[in-house]
Parts: structure tokens; C-alpha cells; sequence
């Protein structure tokens, strides 16, 4: 059974009219909460949402984590923070985040310093960045990943850099005779 809460209740016997008109006013304030403050996520970070009929054109910089529901085209910067992408999220847009989370739409390159994540219905076109990536099964995805641990300094060339050591040229006869032969 549901009780209200006891701080909330309005007085018994108002002092006047107008306190009387004001009281219930303010307990509905007080119990409703304000549509543009942050929340609170599981971890006790702040987390920002952007409705699904929002829709956003230009540059959109933050230092909370943020949820987009809504459609957001331009770039998007949120270097130390998590940006999640929900289901009804639409974006065409360059990412930059700590961590990426897609469960909706994205056109644009991801460039994330800890980890892409694309959920099951999630889908991305462009190339991504970052030392983790996770793709569900059920996933779209369509571009390029690099991997490479943007902070260590890698020491020689990258792998796709190596070029083959010349082989030793067969002498000329061992060369007349495989020909004979094939």
C-alpha cells in the first residue's frame, strides 16, 4: 500500500486563504520533479537526457554523462563522460566520448578513449576509434575500427607498415630447371 510522504502533507488548519491557495501549489512542486534538472545513473553520476522530440543542429560539448533520445546532427563532444545513444535516438553527428553506448541510430565517425558499445538493434556508418569495441549480435554496423591504444607510444611500425624481407634469389639453374619442369 502506497503512503504519502509525511513532509509533503499540507497543514491541517491554514493560517489564511492565500496560505491556503499557496500550500497545495508548493506540495505538488516539491513532489514533481523539475523536467530540466540532471539525474542521478546507478553509479551516482549525473546523467543528462534529451527527449526524443528534441532535435539538435550544431555543436553539442558537455561534462555529465548524456542520454539522446531525441535527433542531434553536427558533433558532439563529451571527452570524460558517457554518451548512450537510446533507441529512439537518431544522430548524425562526430562522436567523442570516454565511452559510447548505441541503442539507436548513428551516422558519423565514433572516436571514444575507453569503449564503443553498439547493442543488439543498434546501428553505426562511419569509422570508429577506441581501444574496446563491442558489437551485439543483432547489430548494425558499417565502416572501419581502429583499435590502436591511442596512449601508448607504439614502438617500430604498425603491423600493416611491415614490409617482407627480400628472399634469397635462386641461382639461375635451379631456375632453368623448374622451368623445365612446370
Amino acid at each position: 500500500m502506497w503512503k504519502r510522504d509525511e513532509a509533503v502533507r499540507q497543514p491541517a488548519v491554514p493560517t489564511n486563504d492565500a496560505a491556503a491557495a499557496v500550500a497545495p501549489a508548493a506540495a505538488t512542486q516539491a513532489t514533481r520533479p523539475d523536467p530540466l534538472q540532471t539525474m542521478k545513473s546507478q553509479t551516482g553520476r549525473d546523467v543528462v537526457n534529451i527527449g526524443k522530440s528534441v532535435v539538435i543542429k550544431g555543436e553539442l560539448n558537455g561534462s555529465e554523462d548524456l542520454t539522446i533520445e531525441g535527433h542531434v546532427e553536427g558533433k558532439i563532444e563529451l571527452r570524460e563522460h558517457v554518451l548512450t545513444i537510446g533507441p529512439n535516438g537518431r544522430i548524425k553527428a562526430e562522436l567523442f566520448a570516454k565511452s559510447v553506448v548505441v541503442l539507436g541510430e548513428v551516422i558519423g565517425n565514433v572516436i571514444a578513449s575507453e569503449k564503443v558499445d553498439i547493442r543488439e538493434n543498434g546501428s553505426v556508418e562511419g569509422d570508429i576509434t577506441s581501444p574496446r569495441v563491442a558489437i551485439a549480435e543483432g547489430a548494425h554496423f558499417r565502416g572501419s575500427v581502429d583499435m590502436a591504444n591511442k596512449g601508448k607510444a607504439v614502438a617500430g611500425p604498425r603491423p600493416a607498415e611491415v614490409r617482407p624481407q627480400p628472399q634469397a634469389v635462386a641461382a639461375p639453374q635451379a631456375v632453368a630447371q623448374a622451368q623445365k619442369v612446370g
